[in-house]
């Protein structure tokens, strides 16, 4: 099955281990507890942010809306910051320490950000702390109003249980689940290409001739240029979340409850789409490769952007009370964002409806239709999980045997950074300059990702490959 070796061929030890049957059962409980790690970081980010506005309101006035777009954008800089520093601590000892110690602070930043209250002055940076912890280590904050502002309190410990809080509170508790799940279940594994353990690098009986070869023959070339495709395809995905509620409310004179309801069941459906997705290129990416995949995702969003381009005689409803609108950032991306916070008691008011006419472009710019609109967004919701997956995908096999905490960490950083400045740049250029432009541009970068793909294309193949152990 593994084929013979002459005699005078080297004979690494460390890959002529076969994996038995216990070994292989323990390897995928270990993947099914990343599985549910990565679950729950996810659920947890989404369960709390939806209630970040209104409890900042709540335990500090004195904060606005560009302090608002600084304790958003301080979860990615926190996880933008730890993420090499982690990755290079998971390379040189076993990686279940800087997972349980990130959960850790995670639990720990959740605790905080249900006591933000406590303190009698500087609140807002309390949160600030809190969120960036947090990022060390939507539909579900609708459960959550059910225990109301005012909640429950436990004077003893100074605790307050109520809408705001226990979102944090139930992180903290999941987390605490999770720390113990993978200190009892999770081992460390480590196969080569053709499914053979392989001793842990990580650890001394690793030979240090191997490892080094191993670091050296990394394409770097690759390695950078897959980083910059990631860093584009979260951009783009997150300037395309930001976006949503600003442009359904300016081109469909939708309200604040509309679009939040609208758009929450457009998120909730592009997930469902997501997940049909992730499976179907798992058995795609056989036939034709993940670069193939990559590529044709990058086409499909490309197509999706260009449909949402405006084009026709008829123009939006346009606002023109002089009146606050939630879809107008003016100079921050904090003040786009309130629309998402507003809270259950301020839905009966009236409020205009429309494109303001502060934005100039609203005069002057047809309506985006709600065809094209849908059209766009089942595309989107196509090619963006295609080619996240791709990318993790081809990034593991080009670093292949070598320890690949920090050029992870780097990986993860680069996604950061692109959720911190989507959303800055659609806010700005499409508050400005409107739709028409701001989808050029998107259109543009998709292109000049496409002709990156096309240039590096050849050097994106797995670490066997390169090496010659297997054929591709």
């Amino acid at each position: 099955m593994l084929g013979k070796r002459s005699a005078t061929e080297p004979q690494p030890v460390e890959w002529d281990i076969i994996e038995t049957e216990e070994h292989y059962k323990s390897r995928w409980r270990s993947i099914r507890i990343l599985y549910l790690t990565m679950f729950l970081s996810s659920v947890g980010f989404s369960i709390v942010i939806m209630s970040i506005w209104p409890y900042l309101q709540k335990i500090d006035q004195t904060a606005d809306a560009s302090f608002l777009g600084w304790v958003i954008a301080s979860f990615s800089i926190g996880q933008m910051v730890a993420s090499p520093i982690f990755g290079l601590w998971s390379n040189h000892r076993p990686r279940k320490e800087p997972l349980v110690i990130s959960i850790f602070i995670s639990v720990a930043a959740n605790c905080l950000y249900a006591y933000v209250h406590v303190p009698a002055s500087h609140n807002k940076y309390y949160m600030l702390a809190a969120r960036g912890l947090v990022g060390f280590g939507a539909v579900f904050q609708t459960c959550f109003a059910l225990i109301g502002e005012k909640g429950v309190t436990w004077d003893m410990i100074k605790l307050q249980i109520d809408m705001y809080t226990a979102p944090a509170l139930l992180n903290a508790f999941v987390g605490v689940l999770n720390i113990i799940l993978i200190i009892t279940v999770l081992r460390e594994h480590r196969v080569d290409d053709s499914g053979r353990q392989c001793k842990n690098i990580n650890f001394e009986e690793a030979r240090i001739d191997e490892v080094q070869d191993s670091q050296g023959n990394i394409d770097q070339v690759a390695v950078v240029a897959t980083n910059v495709l990631f860093f584009v395809i979260l951009f783009i995905f997150a300037l395309f979340e930001t976006i949503l509620a600003p442009l359904t409310m300016d081109m469909y004179a939708w309200t604040q409850e509309q679009a939040v309801l609208y758009n929450g069941i457009i998120l909730a459906a592009l997930g469902v789409e997501a997940v049909v997705i992730f499976m179907g290129v798992k058995l795609l990416s056989k036939k034709i490769g993940e670069r193939a995949i990559l590529l044709g995702g990058l086409i499909v969003v490309w197509v999706g952007f260009f449909i949402l381009l405006p084009w026709g005689s008829q123009f939006p409803k346009i606002q023109w009370e002089d009146l606050h609108n939630n879809s107008i950032p003016n100079t921050t991306f904090g003040e786009i964002m309130i629309g998402f916070w507003k809270s259950a008691r301020e839905y009966h008011t009236e409020r205009p409806v429309g494109c303001p006419v502060e934005q100039a472009w609203c005069l002057y710019t047809p309506v985006i239709h709600l065809a094209q609109f849908f059209t766009s967004a089942v595309l989107v919701g196509i090619g963006y999980p295609a080619c996240n997956v791709m990318s993790y995908t081809l990034y593991s096999k080009i670093l292949g045997p070598k320890p690949q905490g920090v050029y992870m960490g780097w990986l993860t950083a680069s996604g950061s950074g692109a959720r911190i400045l989507g959303p800055v740049f659609i806010s700005h250029v499409y508050t400005y300059l409107g739709p028409r432009w701001a989808f050029s541009l998107v259109c543009v970068i998709i292109l000049l990702t496409i002709t990156l793909l096309g240039a590096v294309y050849k050097r994106l193949i797995a670490f066997s490959v390169r090496c010659g152990r297997i054929q591709e």
